[in-house]
């Protein structure tokens, strides 16, 4: 089901991207149109840029207190999805790609798919705290795996 969605949207959205470009190009003229393309993607650059900082810090704040939220994981999806939208040239792929740029657009979509289930989330955010990061090797390891200490001696036969 999703290869047959993935197919039809590679095959769609190309399609309708020359078909925009030639009616905006047909009314506004060529070099305008290319323009407005390249303009857009500079604008969207920029606007990603300052959305993916943003949901970094966002991201290192939460890690800091000890959670991992789902929620703005999805969101950073969100931003790459957009950043690939907006370098894609074209009117259809630019319009979803600021969409997505959009805080709340971008955060209802991630709590949609998340209680949707489209993305599981594990319970690292339960066991990631800085008390039990302290005494683990690796950050996310379970923190109720016994360690134990010794030396061997490798003797061949």
């Amino acid at each position: 089901m999703v290869f047959q969605i993935l197919l039809i949207a590679f095959l769609a959205v190309p399609i309708l991207e020359i078909y925009l470009l030639f009616q905006v190009g047909g009314i506004i003229g060529a070099g305008w149109t290319i323009l407005i393309v390249i303009a857009t993607a500079i604008i969207g650059a920029s606007l990603l840029r300052q959305q993916g900082l943003a949901t970094w810090t966002r991201l290192n704040q939460s890690m800091a207190q000890g959670q991992l939220p789902p929620t703005i994981l999805v969101e950073g999806i969100f931003l790459l999805l957009s950043g690939a939208f907006l370098l894609t040239p074209g009117f259809f792929t630019d319009a979803v790609g600021f969409l997505f740029l959009m805080p709340p657009v971008r955060k209802a979509l991630a709590a949609y798919l998340l209680r949707r289930g489209m993305f599981m989330a594990t319970g690292m955010h339960a066991s990631y705290s800085s008390q039990s990061r302290s005494s683990q090797s690796k950050p996310g390891s379970d923190s109720q795996q016994d360690v134990i200490e010794g030396e061997y001696e490798r003797k061949d036969d």
